[in-house]
């Protein structure tokens, strides 16, 4: 078998032109059943592999759909492209990938780039995505879907869970677990919907129990371990000692068990952590970690499937999607009751 075996050869053992070839391969126009399974029989047998490129200019369509992420190695966003990929490959896309390091630049770079790949659509997985990108892919024409803290500020195709109850229910788990004293560590230091639902969804919870907010107990940290090793170490250096930590993203909830551990006190014993989305360190780490679990293979998948409803102008029923969450229960919370 030869690797270098070309359309023109295909169709001269096929007996029948290129362009028979070409509209077997593309299925764009009708051939007896003869004949196509003539050409797909000598299409097996050299193993010839069709040219994608001048695939997609006959059929106007690429099959790539492209995704944007903020960091390849985040167990958040490694979660959410398990899903891209696997309905990418029911549907017969390819998926290409960008990473871009959180830099915004790199992001309108990464979007430029793949226009020029002619993907079909895009996924764009972001902490924090701005009007000039949406502006951007809008003004390309390209379908797209956000899963980002920020896309629910804008009238975009989103993917997400509904955070405000999510957290609520959480602070209100803690609390019926005898806590009172329950530091929130929130993961972004933007003004987002997001950010502001989540704190509602705290500040709603110490409410309907008599708990006065306590402010000094919040803190504005980051999405990763070292941040919220950071933000739980501030709060014990300024003698502020919770019952409970409750840190909106797991790899930051595990910077605080350490600062915890690294203080000289124990976890659940002397503070309960609470995380939020269980990811998969969440269930390996010691204490395993009390959180708030979200779909997020699902996220991915209903984001790429969206995409795909787009480029086939389907009907969307919905623009903004949440998907259910649940509270897992582990060993990083105590019962003090």
């Amino acid at each position: 078998m030869r690797n270098n075996i070309t359309i023109k050869d295909v169709a001269k053992q096929a007996g029948v032109s290129i362009s028979t070839v070409s509209r077997v391969i593309n299925d764009s126009k009708p051939v007896t059943d003869e004949v196509k399974q003539r050409v797909l029989d000598v299409i097996k047998e050299t193993g010839y592999i069709p040219n994608p490129l001048a695939r997609s200019l006959v059929t106007k369509k690429s099959k790539l759909i492209g995704v944007v992420v903020p960091e390849l190695s985040d167990s958040f966003v490694n979660e959410i492209l398990n899903g891209i990929e696997e309905i990418a490959k029911m549907y017969d896309y390819d998926i290409l990938l960008a990473n871009t390091y959180s830099n915004r630049e790199q992001e309108l770079k990464s979007i430029n780039l793949l226009r020029a790949k002619q993907v079909e659509g895009i996924v764009m997985i972001s902490w924090k995505v701005e009007e000039e990108h949406i502006n951007y892919i809008q003004n390309c024409g390209i379908p797209a879907t956000y899963i980002s803290k920020t896309a629910r500020n804008y009238d975009i195709h989103t993917v997400s869970t509904s955070n405000k109850e999510a957290t609520y229910d959480m602070t209100k788990y803690l609390v019926g677990k005898g806590h009172e004293k329950i530091a929130f560590i929130m993961t972004s230091e933007d003004d987002t919907v997001l950010e502001m639902e989540r704190l509602s969804g705290y500040e709603d919870a110490l409410s309907e129990n008599n708990i006065k907010l306590d402010k000094t107990l919040i803190k504005n940290g980051g999405t990763t371990y070292e941040k919220g090793y950071e933000s739980m170490k501030e709060l014990l250096d300024d003698n502020i000692i919770p019952d409970a930590a409750f840190v909106t993203g797991d790899e930051a909830a595990i910077g605080a068990i350490n600062a915890i551990c690294d203080a000289g006190y124990k976890v659940p014993e002397d503070i309960s952590v609470a995380g939020f989305n269980d990811v998969k360190i969440a269930k390996m780490y010691r204490p395993k970690l009390t959180t708030v679990y979200q779909p997020l293979y699902d996220m991915g998948a209903v984001a790429m499937r969206m995409v795909i409803k787009m480029i086939n102008k389907e009907i969307l029923e919905e623009k903004k999607i949440e998907l259910p969450y649940r509270i897992v229960e582990r060993e990083s919370v105590i019962d003090r009751i």
